[in-house]
């Protein structure tokens, strides 16, 4: 007989990023803290992998 293989689950998506492991942040410049832009950088939260931690 052969075995049947079943893909295995995908892993649950991390809250913060929704899986993509980038977030957004505002950038501020000057003494008024004017908001210029944004800067993209790796979630911290999933450390940039998009899967949900433990």
């Amino acid at each position: 007989m052969t075995r049947t293989n079943t893909p295995e689950p995908k892993p649950p998506q991390c809250e913060v990023c929704k899986g993509t492991g980038e977030v957004s942040r505002a950038v501020q410049v000057g003494r008024k803290r004017r908001t210029v832009g944004k800067q993209t950088g790796f979630c911290l939260n999933c450390l940039g992998s998009g899967e949900a931690p433990n």
